[in-house]
């Protein structure tokens, strides 16, 4: 073999090998220890009242007791992040503010009791939920959920939650709410609504999103884990956030990226409902491709761009995307599979990503 050909062959080499090393995009905030057995998990970013971020992850895995969550914070914007915190106890959760507190908001652990923390420093310390006065919400552990929107109408707070009882798709939905102004640590201003079963969907109706219809109406929007396509389930709540319903006829609608875990939040501006999800392709892909989509009613979607994309599916993906509006930008934290990771559910990295002036992004073709 001559020369020529063994250094070409040696530059193709050192490049591949580069190229699969090299670090994921965005801001690495966190990564795994160990990527084998120690997972990325169930990524939540809020923005404070000061303009600080926070974001927050768990860990899962079977290197992992799958119960704790971490929490880091940002004073530039994302460019740098530091960790303010870990909570034992803490899992499957959702950042947000309100009334100028910060809180963390999910279950114990897997298929654990509901709980609550709040934090009144911006995530550096919190308070600690050992009974029913102190957030621990309910004395049940059967509750599954993700880093989810919370809504707020008629003076009440709503948040999705599914009881996990039977095999997955046996599954209910349900919405837990409280009055607004009350303390959110204390149980006894929490409601369940009723549980609603859909054994009938064949399908897994988990971490939804409660919104306001532009007609304000509350409704839960719901991934359809096993549906096989892109589709979300609609279940309509009243407005005490105590009963539930859906139509089979009309409230299975085509979301692109509805078989993942995906945020929906209304957009003033454009007086649009916009989100970030895995859209599925031809061919098939698994969680390696990420799109922005919008609505202007909640039923009706499209692709408006593509954000991200990777051409392997095995061991690379954006997943669990939560984002938030600042200004002109969307800004959002991914559960990140790269490179060496176990496989692409299963993320190495917590990743920070922004996309700047994200309503006049140009679409593109289909990915």
């Amino acid at each position: 073999m001559n020369t020529k050909i063994i250094l070409t062959i040696a530059v193709l080499l050192w490049t591949a090998t580069r190229e699969s090393h090299a670090q994921p995009p965005g801001v690495i905030i966190d990564r795994s220890p160990d990527f084998p057995t120690v997972y990325v998990g169930c990524p939540s970013i809020a923005i404070l009242l000061d303009g600080n971020y926070v974001a927050s992850h768990s860990w899962f895995g079977r290197g992992t007791k799958n119960d704790t969550s971490e929490i880091f914070g940002s004073s530039d914007r994302g460019k740098t992040w530091r960790k303010l915190a870990t909570l034992k106890g803490q899992w499957w959760s959702s950042l947000f503010v309100h009334r100028g507190a910060l809180y963390i908001f999910g279950v114990t652990r897997e298929y654990g009791q509901i709980v609550i923390r709040r934090s009144h420093d911006g995530g550096t310390t919190w308070t600690e939920p050992k009974d029913k006065h102190s957030g621990l919400l309910t004395a049940a552990d059967r509750y599954h959920c993700a880093p989810v929107p919370l809504a707020i109408h008629r003076g009440r707070i709503l948040r999705a939650f599914e009881l996990a009882e039977g095999a997955r798709p046996q599954w209910a939905t349900l919405v837990l709410s409280a009055p607004e102004d009350a303390d959110l640590l204390e149980a006894a201003n929490w409601r369940m609504s009723e549980v609603m079963k859909h054994l009938w969907s064949g399908s897994q109706w988990i971490e939804g999103n409660v919104v306001l219809t532009p007609d304000g109406e509350l409704v839960n929007v719901l991934r359809t884990n096993g549906q096989g396509d892109d589709k979300a389930a609609i279940v309509h709540v009243s407005d005490d956030g105590l009963a539930l319903r859906h139509d089979r006829e009309k409230d299975l609608i085509n979301f692109p990226g509805g078989g993942t875990k995906f945020t929906i939040r209304f957009d003033p501006e454009t007086r649009r409902y916009w989100s970030i999800a895995n859209q599925q392709t031809d061919p098939p892909a698994f969680r390696n491709v990420l799109v922005l989509t919008s609505s202007p009613d909640l039923r009706n979607w499209k692709v408006e761009t593509l954000l991200l994309r990777h051409a392997d599916s095995k061991n690379h993906a954006w997943q669990y995307v939560d984002w938030q509006l600042d200004g002109d930008d969307l800004v959002a934290v991914s559960r990140t599979a790269w490179d060496d990771s176990h496989n692409a559910h299963d993320a190495n990295y917590f990743t920070f990503h922004r996309f700047a002036n994200f309503r006049h992004s140009q679409p593109e073709t289909r990915p």
